[in-house]
């Protein structure tokens, strides 16, 4: 019971010497308010405004840095998670539908021979694991679940491999439900880690554009304060060099005091000016870094839609010389219905990587390439490059598509598939058209007339049954052009 009453009393005791050191503070920060106040409107009006400028200039900048480290900050977990996160996943997604491509056929043709590319396929998902485990900021990934997930497919498909390989025999049926269950739930996590991950980039990127904006904002907003304040400050000190001069007159004194030499140190608009360019051009850069993480192509990583866009307004504003190289894939969406999208995604990371080392070698820096989405790409080049690059482009690809085909397939020249109607049909190999627009012959106005233009030759482009490139050699009607 004594305890229990001395509570309420050291409790008490306590408060008070808090709200007494409150209190002490409260009214030390007022005198010193105070007195930085009074020796402030001693000043004389351009010493005031000098203050209030600088003191304006280190807040702005504070905020302006603090909001740069942050910006930086989202753009590196963006960087080094999200998109590696996005990246892992697809190819972790890729490996197990090829592990079980390996191990059905393994269990189709009754061979224990061909389980080595299945513990290959394993041996890989696990490595990404690895990979997806040396991620920064990995706390809230389900790793442990996933290898758990794995582990038991495996073990699952090896304890029923011998049941598997007789599917009429009761223990099949058995081993084979589980092991899609298994496989489908795998499927289904690394889906769910893929969509949170681009909900987490998308996050983040609108939270750097508010960023943007906000530094933006408070960048105008300094740069209008700056102007004020300059105008004053010149105001002010062209009255005083007014006075000071007037002053000389009588008193020569002032000459040697400094004064007017004082006076116009104070003027200070070429600083004005260094600071509205600086944050011009900081708005600038973080204007290109938005669309930069927004735009980048998650399969190909190449620059997208907007890149396209601006390069080709670019190089018609400038008057250059341009060749819009339009690529297409025909009977892309064939393949995709016979072998999945999957396989399909290979493909156009495999005719990305094609066209990308066809540029290489011809070895021109200022050359652009970009994805536009599914199977379509554009190259911007130069009218004497594409009559090379074009061929070479079709015959890489040519040699390339090849081995997306099955065996049966590549040997028959065609794959089979059915219509809307039920209706059995043969779909060629695929090839690559490319539809070339150039300003040679005929004036350009705007990247809108090009991309009709490249999309009317792609039609005719695809009437070919071959690979092939067609260009749009048509004149301007205008009189004395030939």
């Amino acid at each position: 019971m004594k305890i229990l009453s001395r509570r309420p009393f050291q409790f008490d005791v306590s408060t008070k010497s808090f709200s007494g050191y409150l209190l002490f503070a409260s009214f030390t920060t007022w005198l010193f308010t105070k007195s930085i106040l009074a020796r402030f409107f001693h000043l004389n009006i351009a010493k005031r405004m000098l203050l209030l400028y600088a003191f304006f200039t280190v807040l702005i900048a504070f905020f302006i840095i603090s909001r740069l480290d942050q910006l930086n900050k989202i753009n590196d977990r963006i960087t080094q998670r999200q998109i590696p996160l996005v990246e892992l996943t697809d190819k972790m997604i890729d490996t197990l539908l090829a592990q079980q491509i390996y191990g059905h056929r393994s269990i189709i043709i009754k061979s224990p021979n061909l389980m080595p590319p299945f513990w290959a396929r394993s041996d890989e998902f696990e490595q990404l694991i690895k990979q997806m485990e040396a991620l920064p900021y990995r706390n809230d990934l389900p790793i442990v679940r996933l290898t758990a997930l794995h582990t038991e497919y495996n073990t699952i498909f090896t304890e029923g491999f011998n049941d598997l390989k007789n599917p009429s025999s009761p223990m099949a049926s058995k081993y084979d439900q589980p092991i899609k269950n298994k496989q489908e739930e795998i499927t289904q996590l690394l889906k769910k880690i893929s969509y949170e991950a681009r909900q987490n980039q998308n996050d983040k990127s609108r939270l750097a554009s508010s960023i943007g904006n906000s530094v933006f904002q408070v960048a105008v907003g300094f740069c209008i304060v700056s102007i004020l304040l300059g105008f004053l400050s010149v105001m002010t000190t062209a009255r005083k060099s007014y006075d000071l001069t007037h002053q000389l007159k009588f008193s020569p004194m002032e000459i040697t005091k400094g004064n007017i030499a004082h006076s116009f140190q104070s003027i200070n608009q070429d600083e004005i000016k260094d600071f509205s360019q600086a944050f011009q051009w900081m708005v600038k850069s973080l204007k290109r870094l938005e669309e930069t993480y927004l735009d980048a192509s998650p399969l190909t990583h190449l620059p997208g839609g907007i890149a396209i866009e601006n390069t080709t307004k670019k190089r018609l504003s400038d008057g250059l010389p341009l060749a819009f190289c339009l690529i297409d894939l025909a009977d892309f969406k064939s393949f995709n219905d016979r072998y999945g999208y999957a396989r399909g995604n290979e493909v156009i990371q495999a005719t990305a990587r094609t066209i990308t080392e066809v540029m290489a070698e011809q070895r021109r820096e200022n050359d652009f390439l970009g994805h536009i989405g599914g199977d379509d790409f554009v190259i911007i080049t130069v009218p004497g490059a594409y009559e090379k690059m074009c061929p070479a482009i079709i015959n890489a690809f040519d040699r390339m598509i090849l081995d997306f085909y099955d065996a049966e397939d590549r040997e028959r020249g065609y794959i089979l598939g059915k219509t809307r109607q039920g209706k059995e049909i043969s779909f060629p190999i695929m090839t690559v058209s490319i539809s070339v627009v150039t300003n040679q012959q005929r004036e350009l106005k705007s990247h809108i007339q090009v991309g009709e233009i490249a999309a009317e030759l792609k039609n005719y482009a695809k009437s070919f049954s071959r690979s092939t490139y067609v260009v749009d050699r048509r004149k301007d009607d205008r009189p004395g052009k030939e």
